[in-house]
C-alpha cells in the first residue's frame, strides 16, 4: 500500500508516527542511527587483544542496518531506493575496512549480516505500520 494513500496531501506527518512531534523524534532516531551505524562501520578498531564473544561482531551489523531501514521506514521513506542505497552501503563499507582502516579487515560474512538486519528493519517497520493502520 503507497505511503501517500494513508496520509491527505500536504500532511508531513507519516501514518506510523502521527504527530508532529512523533514525527520530529522519528527524524532524530534515523539521524542517530545513522550517526551510530558510521561510527560503528568505520571507527578505525584497537588492536587485537581484548576478547569478544563469537559472533557479536555480526549482531551489531544486523542491529545498525536494522535500525536504519526501521526508522527510515517508519519516517516513511520508499523503501525499496532506502534498501538500495543500504545494500551499497553494506559492501562499500566492507571494502573501506580492508583497505583504507587500520586493524580492520573487510568481511564478506559482514555484508550478509548487514543484508540480514536491511531485511529484518523492514519487516518490523511494516509490522508495525500494518498494526497502527488498523488501529
Amino acid at each position: 500500500m503507497p505511503d501517500s494513500a494513508t496520509t491527505p496531501p500536504g500532511d508531513s506527518r507519516s501514518p506510523v508516527s502521527g504527530t508532529p512531534v512523533r514525527t520530529w523524534f522519528v527524524r532524530l532516531a534515523f539521524a542517530g542511527a545513522i550517526l551510530v551505524q558510521l561510527v560503528v562501520l568505520y571507527l578505525p578498531a584497537t588492536p587485537d587483544g581484548a576478547p569478544s564473544t563469537p559472533g557479536a561482531d555480526k549482531a551489531v551489523h544486523v542491529l545498525v542496518f536494522a535500525v536504519v531501514m526501521l526508522t527510515g521506514r517508519l519516517l516513511p521513506l520508499p523503501g525499496v531506493p532506502l534498501a538500495a542505497v543500504l545494500l551499497v552501503h553494506a559492501g562499500v563499507s566492507e571494502l573501506v575496512q580492508h583497505l583504507l582502516l587500520p586493524n580492520r579487515s573487510g568481511d564478506l560474512a559482514d555484508v550478509v549480516a548487514d543484508i540480514a538486519g536491511i531485511a529484518l528493519g523492514w519487516y518490523i517497520a511494516s509490522m508495525i505500520t500494518r498494526h497502527r493502520l488498523r488501529r
